[in-house]
């Protein structure tokens, strides 16, 4: 409605209360209080309409979606319809208190106010409408949309701030934020977490580090799990226990941190473990050895063939056959490992396009390690674990087949033994 509209009204009213023969305060007072409450009834009346003719637009659509339902969750129209009745207010005033120029100064600083405050909740609940829009979209789903959402309303809402403050002042806004040079400094030291995680959140989101839904490890701040939330100062961390994990959103762009994307979208996932082998039964296979071992059918080939070549070796180079030291012999340790790789090779949970070794690593005070480092085509957490621990089953249980022990620590119970029988030998 323009502001002739409400002069004719207005005049109309004033008009109507002078035909009552009223005497000046009377006519001040009544032309004041039925106006007033002729606005606020008028301002009711519109706000009701304008959100039933947004309400009735967005239902008559052909086509239920995704954004229908967030403008009616975060009730956009009725925030939208509140600017609509900002602007009557605003247009009223002068005319309701026309009688009143003292008042008129501070209702006319309150329409104002109350402008910009309508505007800021109307872009409040369109942004949280538009954020809910984005994350049910797949296309969005991954990226880091909160924080932008916070980052604009920090914007608005500072906006917002220097508007209602230029309007109490009577200032332009241009010289309010003039103003804020002489407390950079504090802005800086208030905000500093919001700063760092909004320019974490725009690098996170060009170099893709972390995306919603991605499994992280920050040892640093116990975290290790699925990330489902990722906001302007914050990254939210379900962990595999089920306890959650607030990690600073700079803190991914400072520090370290592990992503396990990479090996979610890769053909397989590691299994690096080994087996301590007992270093004093490391032997040379002997015939009786030998014999046993080629019933079983992964070494048959192999036992056959390898055989064949060091008879032919030791005997081109003239080796002394009454010790095994001289010229070539299989081990046990040795034939294990090429068992345990035809065992590996034929268990289809392994990719064996992928980096596939059994080896051997450096000798300690434990034993020697023998470790298994393969990739299993099961990459979710329990089928995974479930491959690894029927792989290391299997290899446990094989090793005394080939004459080896594990190694392992003694035990009280292994000591009070040996105690035992030194006792029975009068030790």
């Amino acid at each position: 409605m323009k502001i002739p509209e409400f002069q004719s009204i207005f005049n109309e009213l004033r008009n109507w209360l002078l035909g009552k023969g009223l005497a000046d305060n009377e006519l001040i007072y009544s032309y004041f209080f039925i106006g007033l409450a002729g606005v606020t009834l008028f301002l009711f009346i519109t706000i009701f309409i304008t959100r039933q003719v947004f309400i009735g637009a967005v239902k008559g659509a052909k086509t239920k979606s995704n954004w229908q339902t967030a403008l009616f969750e975060f009730r956009v129209f009725r925030a939208f319809a509140l600017i609509f009745g900002a602007y009557i207010i605003y247009n009223a005033v002068p005319f309701v208190f026309i009688d009143f120029k003292n008042w008129l100064y501070y209702a006319l600083i309150f329409a104002k106010i109350y402008i910009v405050l309508a505007v800021m909740f109307a872009i409040n609940a369109f942004l949280n409408a538009l954020v809910s829009i984005m994350e049910a979209s797949r296309k969005y789903a991954d990226k880091p949309i909160r924080s932008y959402k916070q980052v604009a309303k920090i914007v608005f809402y500072i906006v917002g701030f220097v508007m209602i403050l230029s309007i109490i002042l009577n200032e332009s806004p241009l010289y309010i934020f003039g103003g804020f040079g002489a407390v950079t400094a504090v802005f800086i030291l208030v905000f500093r977490d919001p700063i760092l995680g909004f320019v974490a959140s725009v690098q996170m989101s060009a170099i893709d580090l972390v995306r919603v839904g991605d499994w992280i490890t920050v040892e640093k701040y116990g975290a290790d799990g699925e990330v489902t939330e990722i906001n302007l100062t914050t990254i939210k961390v379900r962990n595999w226990d089920k306890t959650i994990t607030i990690v600073p959103s700079y803190a991914i762009v400072s520090e370290s941190f592990k992503n396990w994307r990479a090996m979610e979208e890769s053909e397989g996932r590691r299994i690096k473990r080994h087996i301590n082998i007992k270093i004093s039964s490391i032997k040379f296979c002997d015939e009786e050895l030998i014999t046993r071992l080629q019933s079983i059918d992964f070494l048959k080939d192999y036992l056959k063939e390898t055989q064949l070549q060091i008879a032919k070796f030791n005997a081109e180079n003239a080796v002394n056959p009454n010790n095994l030291v001289n010229g070539k012999h299989m081990t046990n340790i040795g034939t294990f490992r090429v068992y345990a790789e035809k065992y590996l090779e034929s268990n289809p949970h392994i990719n064996t396009d992928l980096t596939f070794m059994v080896r051997q690593l450096q000798a300690t005070e434990n034993g020697l390690p023998i470790e298994i480092y393969v990739f299993s085509k099961e990459k979710a957490l329990k089928k995974f674990e479930e491959v690894a621990a029927d792989i290391f089953d299997h290899l446990l249980a094989a090793v005394p087949y080939f004459d080896l022990e594990i190694f392992q620590s003694p035990s009280g119970s292994d000591m009070r033994g040996f105690v035992g029988r030194g006792n029975d030998y009068g030790v």
